[in-house]
């Protein structure tokens, strides 16, 4: 039948469109049946009328865009060479002028999905992924550390103490030995500590009736070191107090670094990274699906970075308050710290190179030290 038949000026004429010749597949058999192809505006987007050519006389085929699965719109570059369009249980249409159908389709009033405009702007595609990039850092950097803070309210101080038992435990077995110092010593040391822990009221709770007991233990290897436990246990190595002793410090640089741990256990930080891993992945689970596990590695990484950064502020703060509230100075840890530092062959105290100060999980000591000698911690 010769293109155009006088019908189609007529359908032309009565809905304001140029027909699309198409292959419409009935779903009954495997011969397509030649139709021409109308596309109209409605209140309820497009509709489609569909001719059949061989049937000049017989009512079009009519079908709401609810009844239909719209192809994609593509732009000119990747539009494929023939578009199907899913007309459910009626079969499919196949149209060859692909370029005319979309604008046809648009003309129609149709208004492509968000994610068919991706396939075809760069600047939406390019829009979405700045915004879901955005979204995602806002997640990590702001509703992961407050959803791990309020979860951790409800963790029971007996999981904690449970926790830190069994990881000192494994610890002992592999790279902790018991103390040589003498008993007296760690009496004396003991003494500094309760006094300390004594001074732990309210105003100094993160967590109001979150009360563990505090209680200090001594071991030797790991260097110069001390480290707090979920729970309330805290550990001083042999090395951190010959460390202090080498340097010329008094016990008051000891109290200040106990100071220091027993903030990490009041504000929970450990209980706080495993809730904030746990935020993380199932928040990066929800939103990117199985990706999630290829980032696991990542998000692990920026947690230990950026959230122990903030952890130790948050306990250089506790420390400064702790030592005040029992008229003790401050200044005697920064000076340990620049000892430590110095100790460890850094060169000149606190003079890192960019990429390690960003990589740090503790904030530089040069500037610690600094804040803490005029007796206050920066972020507090």
């Amino acid at each position: 039948m010769p293109w155009p038949t006088p019908w189609a000026w007529a359908l032309s004429a009565e809905t304001g469109d140029t027909p699309l010749r198409g292959r419409w597949f009935d779903g009954r058999s495997s011969q397509p049946q030649a139709v021409l192809a109308s596309l109209q505006a409605g209140p309820q987007g497009p509709s489609l009328r569909l001719q059949r050519l061989a049937q000049p006389e017989a009512p079009p085929l009519v079908f709401s865009g609810r009844q239909l699965a719209w192809p994609d719109t593509w732009s000119a570059q990747r539009a494929p060479r023939t578009l199907v369009v899913d007309l459910g249980v009626q079969g499919s249409l196949e149209i060859d002028d692909v370029a005319q159908w979309q604008a046809a389709f648009a003309a129609a009033g149709a208004r492509p999905s968000l994610a068919q405009r991706m396939q075809t702007r760069w600047t939406v595609l390019l829009a979405v992924l700045a915004v879901a990039a955005l979204a995602l850092w806002a997640f990590y950097r702001w509703a992961t550390p407050w959803a791990a803070t309020e979860l951790t309210r409800q963790v029971p101080l007996a999981w904690e103490t449970s926790l830190s038992q069994r990881a000192l435990s494994d610890m002992d077995q592999a790279m902790l030995q018991p103390s040589k110092l003498a008993p007296a010593r760690q009496a004396e040391l003991r003494q500094r500590f309760s006094a300390l822990a004594g001074q732990v009221g309210p105003g100094l709770q993160r967590y109001p009736g979150y009360s563990p007991q505090l209680s200090l233990a001594f071991r030797s290897g790991l260097g110069a070191n001390a480290f707090a436990l979920p729970g309330g246990a805290i550990v001083m190595t042999d090395g951190l107090v010959a460390a202090a002793a080498k340097a010329g410090l008094g016990d008051e640089a000891l109290a200040g670094v106990l100071a220091h741990e027993i903030g990490h256990v009041v504000h929970r930080h450990t209980t706080r990274l495993l809730v904030e891993q746990g935020v993380l992945n199932v928040g990066l689970g929800l939103a990117l699906g199985d990706v999630s596990s290829v980032l696991s590695i990542g998000s692990s990484l920026l947690t230990g970075l950026a959230y122990r950064r903030g952890h130790e502020t948050e306990a250089d703060c506790f420390a400064v308050a702790l030592m005040r509230s029992t008229g003790q100075p401050v200044a005697p840890m920064a000076d340990l710290l620049l000892a430590l530092e110095a100790g460890r062959g850094a060169g000149k105290a606190g003079q890192t190179g960019l990429l390690e100060g960003l990589l740090a999980s503790h904030p530089q000591t040069a500037q610690r030290a600094l804040q803490l000698r005029q007796g206050k911690a920066q972020g507090c």
